[in-house]
């Protein structure tokens, strides 16, 4: 069998329908996973179309493929996802990165610029609920004068988060013993952001230029509604109690103890709880509070400056 014939049977059979999974880009899909199995790149795997493949290989790709239709994502299944450019190591103990992330990165990146513009010198960014770190490393990578706090309250997930620190930032370092106390929290560190493994703010001391979050924002009630793909991501990352807005409310609440003087909130949430999230703002003394759109035109961040109530 050759890999153009190989290809061809993956493709037929994520094309069959499973009640376990959501495959909307079957092609795409048959094309990473064997390119996966093979160890090579997508145009590699076209240039040895007329290639034979191992029967060992092939035995694996077709397990790869049962995999996937039964409800794995295909992130999940190759380990790995690319976000602004970067590869980020991801596992079920981490969402997936997502392309409309992206936005709030924009938003965190534009404020920067801002204060820097202001003549504020290295500003600091705390990333609540980071997961596999996309945000964090991710303004790091484009901005590295930036001081960077990243948290999460998932042990596994922070580790997955370091261990992307690691592989992607330059400079970054592993220091065997180095840590931080902070309270009952450990701090892992290293020189290019700092990991906290904190339940929102409550190991979290000090304030920031910039506090951006991605938080589980999902009702409780609609996770069974989910893509099977979904279903199988972390329940702690999705879960945002009975209205989907139970994490969002403690973070704007708190908040304000944690920002600097004209400092920013940047949170990711879904369209249709954006004029809730936004009065929750504005009753919580938050001053310029704007929202952006996704490439889709939904409202999908919201932003706003700390300012004190009297």
């Amino acid at each position: 069998m050759t890999i153009q014939a190989a290809l061809a049977e993956g493709k037929r059979l994520l094309k069959i329908h499973c009640p376990e999974a959501l495959i909307d880009t079957p092609d795409l899909d048959a094309t990473l996973l064997l390119a996966h199995t093979l160890l090579l790149s997508r145009e590699k795997l076209i240039l040895r179309w007329e290639d034979p493949i191992a029967e060992a290989d092939y035995g694996e790709y077709l397990n790869l493929l049962e995999r996937r239709r039964s409800g794995e994502c295909i992130a999940y299944i190759l380990g790995s996802k690319e976000f602004r450019g970067l590869q980020f190591t991801v596992n079920p103990n981490v969402l997936v990165p997502r392309p409309e992330t992206e936005i709030l990165l924009e938003a965190a990146l534009d404020c920067i610029d801002s204060l820097a513009a202001q003549k504020v010198c290295n500003p600091s960014v705390l990333d609540l609920c980071t997961g596999s770190g996309a945000l964090a490393i991710s303004l790091k990578n484009e901005r590295p004068q930036v001081y960077v706090t990243a948290s999460d309250i998932s042990t596994e997930a922070l580790e997955t988060a370091y261990f992307n620190a690691a592989l992607l930032l330059e400079d970054q370092r592993f220091f065997k013993g180095e840590q931080y106390l902070l309270g009952a929290s450990v701090v892992n560190s290293t020189r290019s952001v700092r990991f906290i493994l904190s339940d929102l703010f409550k190991d979290i001391p000090e304030k920031f230029n910039i506090i951006i979050s991605n938080p589980p924002y999902i009702p409780t009630g609609q996770l069974a509604a989910l893509a099977p793909e979904l279903q199988r991501e972390p329940r702690l990352a999705l879960d945002g109690g009975e209205d989907g807005l139970a994490l969002i409310r403690k973070i704007i609440l708190q908040a304000e103890e944690h920002l600097l003087p004209n400092g920013v909130l940047l949170l990711e949430a879904s369209p249709e709880q954006m004029p809730e999230i936004k009065t929750l703002f504005e009753r919580n003394c938050f001053r310029k509070v704007s929202v952006r759109r996704d490439l889709a035109g939904r409202e999908r961040v919201i932003s706003g400056h700390s300012a004190g109530c009297a």
